[in-house]
């Protein structure tokens, strides 16, 4: 009789454990049981990481369809914002450029000169715009004018007497003066531009006085990132009053032009010759695009308002799309 008992037992003992074994295994509160009693590790769970997209490629203009036509011989322009390249015609044929030259006189004079000093006009100053038929901002010789209102006198009116008298004052004379233009020119990798003078008139008619619409847009772009620079060059009209140093002098821009008509014009730098044609430096700023490019030798100085515009109005108009890669 105790035997079968304990039978009994064992069997009734074999169904308990058949039947907690699953549950044990397979629902929450048996794992935390056997986890409690350390029969079982608990389990490091599985984390699928959710992958992080791409940003979306920033959406520039991209050319599309035909060139704007112009008189120019030679256009660059240049999407600041992107870097892209939206137009290049003859663009890197060494060509005259005429007084867009005062764009670097203009640079090295900010970078080098002390804005405040006080620089003495010499005679061949005014030679250089009275002899030679060059613009001028009507300087006279022995007057004492701060370099900073000079920079006015050169960038507005053209003044070729500007530009000698500048080079005068910092360089002690043109020729060391352009030495340092033409450094300036190497160190900013303007392979193709070369300075004989400070100012682009260019009246001794020397065949190293060039540039190139992708090396002046270059130089462009650095010089637009100088505040004073980029001030001046959108500047329509600069007044000094008459002192015991100089008389009154009152200067308008050159590119009064675009300034006055076209919206966003940011300037830059006109500039004609007989050999050079009429060419501008230009910047301009609209629906948030920054544009920057030159034209060198249009047909005259209507075309070369009308070219801007042209090419401007083209790029503005442009697709926003992705960059092809």
């Amino acid at each position: 009789m105790g035997r079968r008992i304990l039978a009994l037992s064992l069997l009734a003992l074999s169904l308990c454990i058949l039947i907690a074994t699953p549950i044990l295994a397979f629902t929450p509160a048996g794992t935390r049981l056997l986890t409690n009693a350390g029969l079982v590790d608990t389990p490091t769970p599985i984390v699928i990481a959710t992958p992080t997209p791409p940003p979306a490629p920033k959406l520039v203009l991209t050319v599309h369809g035909p060139l704007p036509k112009t008189s120019a011989k030679a256009i660059y322009l240049v999407d600041m914002d992107s870097g892209h390249v939206l137009i290049n015609i003859d663009a890197e044929t060494p060509l005259p450029m005429a007084s867009t030259t005062k764009i670097m006189t203009a640079l090295i004079a900010i970078q080098t000169g002390n804005l405040g000093q006080t620089i003495t006009i010499q005679q061949d100053a005014v030679n250089e715009s009275v002899l030679h038929n060059g613009s001028n901002a009507q300087l006279q010789a022995g007057e004492k004018i701060k370099l900073k209102d000079l920079l006015y006198a050169l960038l507005l009116p053209s003044g070729d007497d500007a530009a000698v008298a500048i080079a005068d004052g910092l360089g002690e004379s043109e020729a060391n003066f352009v030495t340092w233009m033409n450094l300036f020119a190497q160190r900013h990798h303007l392979y193709q531009t070369h300075y004989a003078d400070p100012d682009g008139l260019n009246w001794r008619g020397s065949p190293n006085h060039y540039s190139t619409a992708a090396d002046l847009t270059t130089l462009a772009e650095y010089a637009m990132q100088v505040p004073l620079f980029a001030q001046i060059v959108k500047t329509q009209t600069y007044s000094i009053p008459a002192t015991a140093e100089h008389i009154a002098h009152t200067w308008y821009n050159t590119n009064n032009a675009l300034l006055t008509a076209y919206p966003g014009m940011l300037g830059i730098k006109t500039g004609t010759t007989d050999a050079a044609g009429y060419c501008l430096v230009f910047a301009a700023i609209r629906h948030g695009h920054h544009l920057v490019g030159t034209i060198l030798n249009s047909q005259s100085e209507s075309l070369r308002v009308d070219d801007t515009e042209k090419v401007l109005n083209w790029a503005f108009a442009l697709p926003m799309r992705p960059p092809v890669a």
